[in-house]
Protein backbone atom coordinates (compact mmCIF):
# COMPACT_ATOMS: atom_id res chain seq x y z
CA UNK A 1 0.00 0.00 0.00
CA UNK A 2 2.79 2.15 0.21
CA UNK A 3 4.48 1.22 -3.68
CA UNK A 4 5.22 5.32 -4.44
CA UNK A 5 2.60 7.21 -1.55
CA UNK A 6 3.85 10.23 0.10
CA UNK A 7 4.06 9.54 4.15
CA UNK A 8 3.81 12.39 6.54
CA UNK A 9 4.74 11.84 10.28
CA UNK A 10 3.96 14.61 12.88
CA UNK A 11 7.02 14.82 15.44
CA UNK A 12 9.00 13.17 12.77
CA UNK A 13 12.15 13.73 14.22
CA UNK A 14 11.11 11.75 17.51
CA UNK A 15 12.00 8.29 18.14
CA UNK A 16 9.38 7.03 16.33
CA UNK A 17 10.16 9.16 13.30
CA UNK A 18 13.46 7.39 13.28
CA UNK A 19 12.13 4.38 13.53
CA UNK A 20 9.71 4.55 11.06
CA UNK A 21 12.67 6.00 8.39
CA UNK A 22 14.37 2.85 9.02
CA UNK A 23 11.68 0.69 8.38
CA UNK A 24 10.63 2.32 4.97
CA UNK A 25 13.85 3.79 3.69
CA UNK A 26 14.85 0.99 1.71
CA UNK A 27 11.37 -0.17 0.24
CA UNK A 28 9.31 1.63 -2.63
CA UNK A 29 7.15 4.29 -0.73
CA UNK A 30 7.90 7.46 -2.96
CA UNK A 31 8.44 9.99 -0.20
CA UNK A 32 8.63 10.43 3.71
CA UNK A 33 7.85 14.14 5.33
CA UNK A 34 9.13 14.87 7.95
CA UNK A 35 7.50 17.63 10.43
CA UNK A 36 8.17 19.13 13.14
CA UNK A 37 9.33 22.28 15.05
CA UNK A 38 13.14 20.77 16.10
CA UNK A 39 15.55 22.33 13.19
CA UNK A 40 18.67 20.87 14.86
CA UNK A 41 17.16 17.51 14.84
CA UNK A 42 15.76 17.91 11.21
CA UNK A 43 19.60 19.00 10.39
CA UNK A 44 20.52 15.82 12.16
CA UNK A 45 18.30 13.68 10.44
CA UNK A 46 19.26 15.62 7.31
CA UNK A 47 22.53 14.14 7.54
CA UNK A 48 22.44 10.91 9.13
CA UNK A 49 20.62 9.42 6.21
CA UNK A 50 21.46 11.55 3.73
CA UNK A 51 18.38 10.44 1.24
CA UNK A 52 16.15 12.42 -1.46
CA UNK A 53 12.93 10.51 -0.44
CA UNK A 54 12.83 12.33 2.81
CA UNK A 55 11.55 16.00 2.61
CA UNK A 56 11.60 18.06 6.22
CA UNK A 57 9.18 20.51 6.80
CA UNK A 58 9.43 23.26 9.76
CA UNK A 59 6.10 23.57 11.77
CA UNK A 60 4.17 23.49 14.66
CA UNK A 61 0.63 21.39 15.07
CA UNK A 62 -0.76 23.71 17.10
CA UNK A 63 -0.30 25.97 14.11
CA UNK A 64 -3.22 24.81 11.65
CA UNK A 65 -1.69 26.54 8.64
CA UNK A 66 1.85 24.91 8.78
CA UNK A 67 0.62 21.65 9.25
CA UNK A 68 -1.96 21.99 6.22
CA UNK A 69 0.53 23.30 4.06
CA UNK A 70 2.93 20.24 4.50
CA UNK A 71 -0.38 17.76 4.50
CA UNK A 72 -0.92 18.41 0.59
CA UNK A 73 -0.02 16.01 -1.61
CA UNK A 74 0.01 13.43 1.05
CA UNK A 75 -1.74 10.31 1.46
CA UNK A 76 -1.17 9.07 5.12
CA UNK A 77 -0.48 10.35 7.95
CA UNK A 78 1.96 8.94 11.70
CA UNK A 79 0.04 11.63 14.30
CA UNK A 80 3.36 11.56 16.47
CA UNK A 81 3.65 14.96 17.51
CA UNK A 82 3.31 15.11 21.32
CA UNK A 83 4.47 16.15 24.78
CA UNK A 84 5.52 13.02 26.70
CA UNK A 85 6.67 13.44 29.59
CA UNK A 86 4.73 13.26 32.63
CA UNK A 87 6.87 16.21 34.95
CA UNK A 88 6.37 18.68 32.18
CA UNK A 89 3.06 17.89 31.33
CA UNK A 90 1.98 18.32 35.20
CA UNK A 91 3.63 21.56 35.68
CA UNK A 92 2.37 23.19 32.23
CA UNK A 93 -0.94 21.22 31.28
CA UNK A 94 -2.07 23.80 29.38
CA UNK A 95 0.87 23.32 27.17
CA UNK A 96 -0.01 19.34 27.03
CA UNK A 97 -3.49 20.17 26.31
CA UNK A 98 -2.50 23.04 23.26
CA UNK A 99 0.38 19.93 21.65
CA UNK A 100 -1.64 16.51 22.51
CA UNK A 101 -5.08 18.00 21.86
CA UNK A 102 -5.65 20.86 19.89
CA UNK A 103 -2.55 19.70 17.92
CA UNK A 104 -3.90 16.39 16.66
CA UNK A 105 -7.07 18.14 16.20
CA UNK A 106 -5.32 20.23 13.34
CA UNK A 107 -3.70 17.56 11.91
CA UNK A 108 -6.99 15.54 11.13
CA UNK A 109 -8.90 18.93 10.32
CA UNK A 110 -6.16 19.30 7.54
CA UNK A 111 -5.73 15.72 6.79
CA UNK A 112 -9.65 15.85 5.98
CA UNK A 113 -9.44 19.28 4.13
CA UNK A 114 -5.82 17.74 1.86
CA UNK A 115 -8.14 14.00 1.11
CA UNK A 116 -5.51 12.37 2.74
CA UNK A 117 -6.72 8.06 2.46
CA UNK A 118 -5.59 7.18 6.32
CA UNK A 119 -4.37 9.12 9.30
CA UNK A 120 -3.64 7.69 12.77
CA UNK A 121 -2.54 8.80 15.77
CA UNK A 122 -0.17 7.19 18.42
CA UNK A 123 -1.91 6.96 22.00
CA UNK A 124 -0.21 5.72 25.47
CA UNK A 125 -1.19 3.34 28.11
CA UNK A 126 -1.99 6.51 30.55
CA UNK A 127 -4.53 7.71 28.61
CA UNK A 128 -6.37 4.96 29.99
CA UNK A 129 -7.71 5.73 33.52
CA UNK A 130 -5.44 8.45 33.68
CA UNK A 131 -3.68 10.03 37.09
CA UNK A 132 -1.47 12.65 35.16
CA UNK A 133 -2.31 15.70 32.83
CA UNK A 134 -0.50 13.64 29.96
CA UNK A 135 -2.38 10.65 30.03
CA UNK A 136 -5.70 13.07 30.57
CA UNK A 137 -4.45 15.31 27.42
CA UNK A 138 -3.64 12.02 25.33
CA UNK A 139 -7.25 10.58 26.69
CA UNK A 140 -8.80 13.47 25.36
CA UNK A 141 -6.70 12.67 22.10
CA UNK A 142 -8.51 9.84 21.25
CA UNK A 143 -11.98 11.23 22.14
CA UNK A 144 -11.15 13.98 19.61
CA UNK A 145 -10.12 11.49 17.19
CA UNK A 146 -13.11 9.38 17.31
CA UNK A 147 -15.76 12.06 17.88
CA UNK A 148 -14.10 13.28 14.14
CA UNK A 149 -14.31 9.77 12.43
CA UNK A 150 -18.35 9.75 13.06
CA UNK A 151 -18.88 12.34 10.57
CA UNK A 152 -16.67 10.54 7.71
CA UNK A 153 -18.03 8.23 4.93
CA UNK A 154 -15.96 5.37 3.82
CA UNK A 155 -14.92 7.65 1.12
CA UNK A 156 -13.21 10.17 3.27
CA UNK A 157 -9.81 10.19 5.65
CA UNK A 158 -9.77 6.66 7.80
CA UNK A 159 -9.13 7.69 11.16
CA UNK A 160 -7.91 5.50 14.08
CA UNK A 161 -5.55 5.04 16.93
CA UNK A 162 -2.71 2.74 18.53
CA UNK A 163 -1.84 2.75 22.01
CA UNK A 164 0.88 1.25 23.77
CA UNK A 165 2.93 1.22 26.79
CA UNK A 166 6.42 2.23 27.62
CA UNK A 167 8.91 2.01 24.57
CA UNK A 168 12.17 0.36 26.33
CA UNK A 169 14.95 2.86 26.69
CA UNK A 170 12.97 5.01 25.70
CA UNK A 171 14.27 8.78 26.51
CA UNK A 172 13.51 9.59 29.68
CA UNK A 173 13.01 6.27 31.01
CA UNK A 174 14.08 3.96 33.63
CA UNK A 175 16.36 1.57 31.70
CA UNK A 176 19.03 4.93 30.58
CA UNK A 177 18.70 6.11 34.55
CA UNK A 178 19.54 3.04 35.49
CA UNK A 179 22.20 2.31 33.53
CA UNK A 180 24.01 6.05 34.00
CA UNK A 181 23.25 5.47 37.75
CA UNK A 182 25.40 1.70 37.31
CA UNK A 183 28.68 3.43 35.43
CA UNK A 184 28.69 6.49 37.80
CA UNK A 185 29.13 3.92 41.02
CA UNK A 186 25.85 5.22 42.44
CA UNK A 187 22.68 3.74 43.24
CA UNK A 188 19.89 2.45 41.29
CA UNK A 189 16.93 4.43 42.54
CA UNK A 190 13.84 2.42 42.49
CA UNK A 191 10.37 4.04 43.13
CA UNK A 192 8.37 1.00 44.03
CA UNK A 193 10.30 -2.19 43.46
CA UNK A 194 6.60 -3.90 42.92
CA UNK A 195 5.58 -1.89 40.43
CA UNK A 196 5.17 -3.36 36.89
CA UNK A 197 5.50 -1.67 33.34
CA UNK A 198 4.79 -3.07 29.51
CA UNK A 199 7.94 -4.14 27.82
CA UNK A 200 7.81 -2.89 24.48
CA UNK A 201 10.62 -2.20 21.74
CA UNK A 202 10.41 0.57 19.04
CA UNK A 203 10.26 -1.65 16.31
CA UNK A 204 7.44 -3.21 17.80
CA UNK A 205 5.76 0.27 18.56
CA UNK A 206 6.26 0.89 14.64
CA UNK A 207 4.88 -2.74 13.72
CA UNK A 208 1.46 -1.49 15.98
CA UNK A 209 0.47 0.97 14.06
CA UNK A 210 1.28 -0.44 10.62
CA UNK A 211 -1.49 -3.18 11.74
CA UNK A 212 -3.88 -0.53 12.53
CA UNK A 213 -2.94 1.09 9.15
CA UNK A 214 -3.93 -1.72 7.04
CA UNK A 215 -6.93 -3.45 9.80
CA UNK A 216 -8.37 -0.10 11.16
CA UNK A 217 -12.01 0.93 10.30
CA UNK A 218 -12.92 4.42 11.53
CA UNK A 219 -12.59 5.02 14.93
CA UNK A 220 -11.10 2.21 15.92
CA UNK A 221 -8.33 2.10 18.34
CA UNK A 222 -5.66 -1.11 18.54
CA UNK A 223 -3.97 -2.60 21.29
CA UNK A 224 -0.65 -4.68 20.90
CA UNK A 225 -0.48 -7.65 23.64
CA UNK A 226 2.69 -6.86 25.48
CA UNK A 227 4.53 -8.49 28.19
CA UNK A 228 5.55 -6.73 31.17
CA UNK A 229 7.89 -7.16 34.35
CA UNK A 230 8.73 -5.65 37.87
CA UNK A 231 11.03 -2.26 38.41
CA UNK A 232 12.69 -4.63 40.87
CA UNK A 233 13.35 -7.53 38.37
CA UNK A 234 14.55 -4.66 35.76
CA UNK A 235 17.00 -3.39 38.13
CA UNK A 236 18.41 -6.68 38.78
CA UNK A 237 18.94 -8.04 35.45
CA UNK A 238 20.60 -4.91 33.98
CA UNK A 239 22.45 -5.26 37.34
CA UNK A 240 23.71 -8.68 36.27
CA UNK A 241 24.32 -7.40 32.46
CA UNK A 242 26.68 -5.08 33.92
CA UNK A 243 28.62 -6.56 36.15
CA UNK A 244 27.52 -4.11 38.76
CA UNK A 245 27.49 -3.57 42.38
CA UNK A 246 25.10 -0.46 42.62
CA UNK A 247 23.09 -0.48 45.44
CA UNK A 248 19.19 -0.34 45.32
CA UNK A 249 17.34 2.55 46.90
CA UNK A 250 13.62 2.32 47.30
CA UNK A 251 12.68 6.31 46.79
CA UNK A 252 8.71 5.79 46.82
CA UNK A 253 6.32 6.19 44.28
CA UNK A 254 6.36 9.99 42.29
CA UNK A 255 3.62 11.93 41.86
CA UNK A 256 1.93 11.28 38.89
CA UNK A 257 2.64 7.65 38.95
CA UNK A 258 0.62 4.32 38.88
CA UNK A 259 1.78 1.11 40.32
CA UNK A 260 0.99 -1.00 37.20
CA UNK A 261 -0.40 0.63 33.63
CA UNK A 262 -3.19 -0.44 31.28
CA UNK A 263 -3.74 -0.47 27.86
CA UNK A 264 -7.67 -1.95 27.92
CA UNK A 265 -10.05 -0.59 30.47
CA UNK A 266 -12.44 -2.67 31.76
CA UNK A 267 -15.29 -1.39 29.40
CA UNK A 268 -13.30 -1.27 26.62
CA UNK A 269 -12.50 -5.00 27.17
CA UNK A 270 -15.99 -5.62 26.57
CA UNK A 271 -16.49 -4.49 22.66
CA UNK A 272 -12.70 -5.58 22.19
CA UNK A 273 -11.91 -7.74 19.32
CA UNK A 274 -9.31 -10.32 19.87
CA UNK A 275 -6.99 -10.18 16.82
CA UNK A 276 -4.23 -12.66 18.20
CA UNK A 277 -1.17 -10.30 19.18
CA UNK A 278 -3.60 -6.85 19.42
CA UNK A 279 -6.63 -6.20 20.54
CA UNK A 280 -8.96 -4.01 18.45
CA UNK A 281 -11.46 -1.32 20.06
CA UNK A 282 -14.31 -0.33 18.06
CA UNK A 283 -15.31 3.17 18.00
CA UNK A 284 -18.51 3.85 20.01
CA UNK A 285 -21.30 5.09 17.04
CA UNK A 286 -24.28 5.81 19.69
CA UNK A 287 -25.61 9.53 19.02
CA UNK A 288 -27.16 12.04 21.48
CA UNK A 289 -30.12 9.70 21.61
CA UNK A 290 -29.74 9.76 25.65
CA UNK A 291 -32.59 7.28 26.41
CA UNK A 292 -30.57 4.64 25.28
CA UNK A 293 -27.77 5.29 28.05
CA UNK A 294 -30.90 4.67 30.32
CA UNK A 295 -32.69 1.78 29.20
CA UNK A 296 -30.17 -0.35 27.62
CA UNK A 297 -26.94 -1.63 29.25
CA UNK A 298 -24.41 -4.34 29.04
CA UNK A 299 -23.98 -7.27 31.46
CA UNK A 300 -20.71 -8.63 29.85
CA UNK A 301 -19.22 -5.75 31.57
CA UNK A 302 -18.97 -7.25 35.03
CA UNK A 303 -18.14 -10.53 33.44
CA UNK A 304 -14.77 -8.83 32.01
CA UNK A 305 -11.32 -7.58 33.64
CA UNK A 306 -9.14 -4.85 32.53
CA UNK A 307 -5.71 -5.75 30.73
CA UNK A 308 -3.03 -4.49 32.78
CA UNK A 309 0.48 -4.86 33.27
CA UNK A 310 -0.44 -6.86 36.36
CA UNK A 311 -2.30 -9.42 34.22
CA UNK A 312 -0.57 -9.92 31.31
CA UNK A 313 2.10 -12.34 31.39
CA UNK A 314 5.10 -11.77 33.49
CA UNK A 315 8.35 -11.92 32.26
CA UNK A 316 11.13 -14.07 34.13
CA UNK A 317 14.35 -12.60 34.50
CA UNK A 318 16.13 -15.02 31.56
CA UNK A 319 13.31 -13.45 29.24
CA UNK A 320 13.83 -9.89 30.37
CA UNK A 321 17.82 -9.70 30.06
CA UNK A 322 17.21 -11.17 26.51
CA UNK A 323 15.14 -8.39 25.41
CA UNK A 324 17.74 -5.66 27.39
CA UNK A 325 20.53 -7.33 25.44
CA UNK A 326 18.38 -6.95 21.84
CA UNK A 327 18.16 -3.35 22.06
CA UNK A 328 20.65 -0.75 20.35
CA UNK A 329 20.37 1.28 23.38
CA UNK A 330 22.17 -1.47 25.54
CA UNK A 331 24.65 -2.47 22.95
CA UNK A 332 26.22 0.63 22.71
CA UNK A 333 26.19 1.23 26.49
CA UNK A 334 27.95 -2.01 26.85
CA UNK A 335 30.07 -0.80 24.45
CA UNK A 336 30.72 2.42 26.27
CA UNK A 337 29.43 3.98 22.80
CA UNK A 338 27.35 7.70 23.99
CA UNK A 339 23.56 7.19 23.23
CA UNK A 340 21.11 9.64 24.66
CA UNK A 341 18.16 6.90 24.42
CA UNK A 342 15.75 6.88 21.64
Amino acid sequence: MFTNKTLLITGGTGSFGNAVLDRFLNTDIGEIRIFSRDEKKQDDMRHKYKNDKIKFYIGDVRDYDSIHAAMRGVDYVFSAAALKQVPSCEFYPLEAVRTNVLGTANTIEAAIACNVQRLIVLSTDKAVYPINAMGMSKALMEKVMIAKSRNLTKKQTLLAGTRYGNVMASRGSVIPLFIKQMKAGKPITITNPNMTRFMMSLPQAVELVLFAFNNAEQGDIFVQKAPAATIADLAAVLKEIFSSNSEINIIGTRHGEKLYETLLAKEEAVKAIDMGNYYRVPADTRDLNYHLYFDKGDKKAEEVEEYNSHNTYRLNRGELKQMLLDLDYVKKALNNEEDEGV
